[in-house]
């Protein structure tokens, strides 16, 4: 058992990148991930044994311990030996309930390898899914640790040729996601193998652990793991084959140094040029390059004002080092550099490329952008592709008007600290909207206000709708307010594999040109249109058809503002447009910039737009949760009720094991609040079941009339919504 060290000595093992690991550790909520980085913290001498598994100790937040779920990523540093060398483990455990998959996106952007933690019993679940996939997509090497094997011998009572075969199922379960994931060329090397020591398996909750390099080393079998169970000798396995022992053996011996990984990553996660200077130090990981760095979290501090952890990828961080933020285009300056050991973060001189960082006082920073050093040429990192969006909404006020104010400051700190949180003011009734993932991501929302000491009252959940058509319109004219400028202008639905590609962010606003006229060529659009994309707003895109027409360069911005406007509030019920292609046919200009000033020209393009949507058929959109219930074959009967009842459409049932029926189906998030009362009523608490974003589609036409009239009376509008002609001249 090794203390804990002292900062300097982790500062020396920085600069050793072979002896270097980012790591995090992801899984389905509930699946054990915090009680194991736990013991993982405990190995380090930072918390006692006796209180790991108890002590949650990453779950710093009241709300984590009283939940009893991991809402906000944490790091922690730690130090392991493994053949008489020290290696530095930066640790990042992130949260598992599907409402907080954005911090898993954030964290994976910072680490080079996760353990993914699997339930014996439960085995693979929706969320096991997601966080695989999105750690395949940012080329992060995955290793599986099998928690919760006591649940096999304590509650299964399962003989030991069974409960090989149930490891075994899940070992291949998991390999094939990794091969349905995984880029093509890594699908195979990335597969995890017991007889390589890629899996573990044992109880984070008793703190104990095996895999096949850990029986090599300790002359273990599975038959003394069995016997040492069934005779009480729990608490002598966790000393013989501690669980952080195996589980960081094989980090160490299975998951790549940051040199190892920035090769592998860096081409697929920065647009910029690899042969540059900053492509080179970034592919081979220099600490003497010039600095890069992705914030992957912002927390703002009450003492330390802002602080942004993030993966520095070349050069060191240093205190007093100018830099440029290249998304928001701004210089700051590097005023402290911290490490995380905990919810403690240590001051230090330097952190060199390859390590987790904690930049103090960068009031510009934002989640996702990227720093580099001031003076340095270079692009940004590729936007974090959220798997999910916000889609239910809370309306939020004061119980007393005085706190108005430090509201809207609280409820912008925490937009800013977790991007997936959306607010918005509603001008007509000056209700603040606060959308997220879910029910419980607004619920933590609203428990950090009320931290803050604000009363305050919400709503009861609404849904973020959206709106589309289903016809083409136009062209419509608007003119502009002072009658000196036209535009002709009309609308048709956006074509399903270019509205893909725009919600997987390879169409997007922020793009070399050519790169994405190809793309759009090969989507199918003419040469014209392709070159000629003027602006991507959600999942709309508006596009320049006019020829040779004076002046367009310079009104540019005031079109896409106009355009931008209606995509984020469409004019059917103000929700956000989604699949509309707008095209300017045609244009005429005064030739006196005074005027076309913003005031002329955004009027003159937004109307026509909102005309041509209430002519192009308009129908409304309707999120829906992809829902997965494991149930006891008995209690099926309820489960299917629950989801019928609901407008739930089953998409498949199949067994699992003897008694256990798996049910997945399609639930409108309208429908799905409450649902967990429901559930446990009718299936006497046995269900298990977790719902994660799918996407929109079209509300049923009986219901649609209703929804509109509902969210515009909700907004302070007339229940009906306006006629074409009211946006014509």
């Amino acid at each position: 058992m090794h203390r804990y060290k002292h900062v300097s000595d982790i500062e020396k093992l920085m600069w050793k990148p072979s002896h270097v690991r980012n790591i995090g550790i992801v899984a389905h909520v509930d699946h054990g991930k915090t009680t194991l980085t736990d013991s993982l913290v405990a190995a380090s001498g930072i918390i006692s044994f006796e209180l790991a598994g108890e002590q949650l100790f990453t779950d710093f937040l009241d709300i984590e311990q009283q939940r009893g779920i991991t809402v906000q990523t944490s790091a922690v540093s730690l130090v392991h030996t493994l053949g008489g060398e020290e290696y530095l483990i930066n640790l990042l455990d992130t949260p598992g309930h599907v409402d907080f998959t954005g911090d898993v996106t954030r964290a994976l952007r910072a680490i080079d390898g996760v353990v993914v933690v699997m339930d014996a019993v439960e085995g693979v679940m929706p969320q096991t899914e997601t966080v695989v996939r999105q750690a395949l997509q940012e080329r992060t090497k995955p290793v599986l640790f099998i928690n919760k094997v006591d649940r096999l011998i304590d509650e299964l009572k399962l003989p030991p040729e069974a409960m090989q075969a149930r490891l075994a199922k899940l070992i291949s379960q998991f390999n094939e996601i990794v091969r349905k994931y995984a880029p093509p060329e890594l699908a195979e090397g990335w597969q995890v193998k017991v007889e390589e020591g890629s899996v573990a398996f044992g109880s984070a909750k008793e703190k104990w652990a095996l895999s096949t390099s850990q029986m090599r080393k300790k002359g273990i079998t599975f038959k003394d793991i069995l016997g040492a169970s069934r005779e009480g000798g729990r608490e002598e396995l966790a000393k013989r084959t501690p669980l952080y022992e195996v589980v960081l053996d094989m980090v160490i011996r299975h998951l790549p140094d940051p040199r190892e990984a920035q090769r592998l990553r860096i081409p697929i996660l920065w647009k910029g040029d690899l042969e540059s200077e900053l492509g080179k130090a970034m592919l081979s990981c220099d600490p003497k390059g010039k600095v890069c760095m992705v914030i992957t979290d912002i927390i703002v501090d009450e003492q330390a004002g802002v602080i942004s952890t993030g993966r520095v990828f070349s050069g060191t961080l240093e205190k007093g080092k100018p830099v440029r933020l290249v998304g928001s285009k701004q210089e700051a300056r590097v005023q402290q550099v911290g490490i995380y050991i905990g919810p403690k973060r240590e001051i230090v001189e330097k952190v060199p490329a390859g390590n987790i960082a904690a930049i103090i006082g960068m009031k510009e920073a934002y989640v996702g952008e990227t720093l580099v050093e001031a003076g340095v040429e270079g692009e940004g990192f590729e936007e974090l592709r959220y798997i999910s969006e916000p889609v239910v909404t809370v309306a939020v006020e004061p119980k007393n008007f005085q706190d108005l104010p430090k509201l809207v400051n609280f409820l912008s700190k925490i937009a800013r600290e977790d991007p997936n949180v959306r607010v918005k003011i509603n001008e007509e009734t000056g209700e603040y909207l606060v959308s997220g993932m879910g029910e419980v991501h607004l619920e933590i929302v609203e428990y950090k206000l009320k931290e803050a000491g604000l009363e305050i009252k919400t709503s009861e959940p609404l849904v973020v709708y959206r709106e589309t058509i289903v016809g083409k319109a136009g062209p419509v004219e608007g003119k502009s307010p002072n009658r000196h400028n036209r535009f002709q202008i009309s609308v048709e639905p956006l074509e399903q594999e270019v509205l893909k590609a725009i919600d997987e962010k390879v169409v997007k606003t922020k793009q070399d040109n050519k790169e994405r006229a190809r793309i759009l060529r090969d989507l199918g659009w003419s040469a014209d249109a392709a070159k000629n994309v003027m602006a991507v707003v959600g999942g709309n895109i508006l596009v320049d058809m006019t020829k040779g027409v004076q002046y367009m360069r310079e009104v540019e911005d005031y079109i896409v503002e106009a355009f931008s406007q209606v995509a984020n509030e469409g004019p059917v019920m103000r929700e956000p447009m989604r699949g509309v292609k707008v095209l300017i046919n045609d244009a005429v200009l005064h030739e006196d910039s005074v005027h076309r000033g913003p005031a002329q020209i955004i009027p003159a393009v937004r109307r026509p737009i909102q005309a041509c949507v209430l002519l192009a058929n308009p129908v409304i959109l309707e999120p829906l949760f992809k829902l997965e219930v494991h149930v006891p074959t008995e209690f099926m009967g309820g489960a299917i009720k629950v989801i019928q009842g609901r407008r739930g459409r089953i998409v498949a049932m199949e067994p699992e094991g003897e008694a256990t029926t798996v049910i997945r189906a399609l639930l409108p998030v309208a429908n799905s609040f409450g649902l967990a009362a429901e559930m446990r009523s009718e299936t006497e608490g046995r269900a298990i079941w977790a719902t994660e974003f799918e996407r929109f589609e079209r509300l049923p036409p009986e219901l649609q009339s209703q929804v509109i009239s509902n969210t515009r009376k909700r907004k302070g509008m007339s229940p009906e919504p306006p006629k074409a002609e009211e946006f014509m001249e």
